[in-house]
């Protein structure tokens, strides 16, 4: 069955035009865009929905969750508004919390919190594991990750669990704790971070994981200098993830190469972290993502809207860029902006996943921050049930 979407009254479709159109309508069958234009000009189909001038624009792309955990962290969350700094082990919190749970439990979850995000306009993420740390925990959790998200990433390498010697943990993350998780995933990730990884050994997690056919991705430069962004442009990673602090040494790594720089604006809020230099970033010809990194610990948010309000009104983006980094960068940090199989994009021929906005324009995400504006969305090519 095709479906006739018409009475646009903005179009964002980030394509390369890059233009924002104004009356128009699409076509979707079978799980694809098949024709777009104007309104006047639309073909037949075999069914069709008017949305009265409201916006339309790809479905988000969350290409940094955490969603498989156990748990609740909220205490430490109220610690930290009480002027507690964060610190990478309150993870053990989580861990703890995990490994106590089955593999249905953390479905559960999941599937909760993306229900939350599709609810939100969200049409295709990511999520981790790392929550579990030993090889049967970390493979519980891979296992209950394919069962929800689009891409799965495996982070083993996000702390040392408490009691174990480093080198002998090193070990299983790249031996016996990869090997058991590779069925489920399709990238690997480490946390460059004081409290949890240097450089080297980063380097040699993410190593091992494209010795086996991983994608590589890096979180990095959260809470300081960690040597985690230059890590990634040296490697080429697909995305290295928070960058809140960085030198120009820096900036001009990622220019140079393709790595992309996930922002994840809800993280610094609640971290009470710097904001990444968004701007500067964009200014210097690097690729931005947004994410929400929606964990449990120090982001416990689904909403994409949320970052890209954040990205406007704090980080100095325009709306156009933050909802282009929201859906086509992000889609883009995760090898999938270009394609049969491309998202983050209304391209003829590319997947029809898009939302409608109770709104008359884009503008209106940030010009009203925290207002539930996601009115319908597709996720290839099906009504989503809300």
């Amino acid at each position: 069955m095709t479906e006739l979407i018409t009475g646009i009254g903005e179009l964002t479709t980030h394509d390369d035009s890059g233009e924002r159109r104004h009356d128009a309508a699409l076509v979707i069958g079978a799980g694809r865009i098949l024709w777009i234009g104007r309104a006047a000009k639309a073909p037949a189909a075999d069914k069709r929905t008017d949305v009265d001038g409201r916006a339309v624009l790809p479905g988000w792309v969350d290409p940094h969750t955490h969603l498989v955990f156990g748990g609740d962290r909220s205490a430490e969350f109220e610690a930290r508004m009480n002027g507690q700094a964060y610190a990478a082990g309150g993870i053990t919190t989580t861990v703890d919390a995990t490994r106590a749970a089955t593999e249905d439990q953390l479905v559960a979850t999941a599937r909760r919190l993306r229900h939350e995000a599709e609810e939100q306009g969200t049409t295709f993420l990511e999520t981790k594991t790392g929550y579990g740390l030993d090889v049967a925990s970390e493979t519980r959790s891979a296992r209950a990750a394919a069962r929800v998200a689009d891409v799965v990433t495996f982070l083993g390498a996000h702390i040392v669990p408490v009691g174990l010697d480093r080198r002998d943990y090193l070990d299983l993350v790249t031996g016996p704790m990869l090997a058991a998780v590779r069925p489920y995933v399709q990238f690997i990730d480490a946390f460059c971070e004081r409290g949890a990884f240097d450089v080297e050994e980063t380097r040699e997690v993410l190593l091992a994981g494209r010795a086996a056919g991983l994608g590589v991705r890096v979180h990095g430069n959260q809470l300081g200098f960690s040597g985690g962004v230059q890590l990634a442009a040296e490697l080429g990673a697909a995305s290295v993830d928070h960058c809140n602090y960085l030198e120009p040494a820096d900036i001009d790594a990622l220019a140079a190469g393709t790595t992309v720089a996930t922002l994840l604006p809800a993280c610094d809020l609640s971290t009470r972290q710097p904001f990444a230099p968004a701007r500067q970033l964009l200014d210097a010809g690097v690729t931005i993502a947004l994410a929400t990194n929606c964990n449990p610990g120090t982001s416990y948010t689904t909403s994409m809207p949320f970052c890209v309000a954040t990205a406007v009104l704090q980080m100095g983006l325009t709306v156009s860029e933050a909802v282009w980094a929201a859906t086509r960068g992000a889609a883009r940090s995760l090898g999938r902006d270009q394609g049969a199989d491309a998202i983050g994009s209304l391209q003829v021929g590319g997947r029809a996943d898009l939302q409608v906005l109770n709104a008359p324009s884009i503008s209106h995400l940030a010009y009203r921050p925290g207002v539930p504006l996601t009115g319908a969305v597709w996720r290839t090519g099906v009504r989503v049930e809300r």
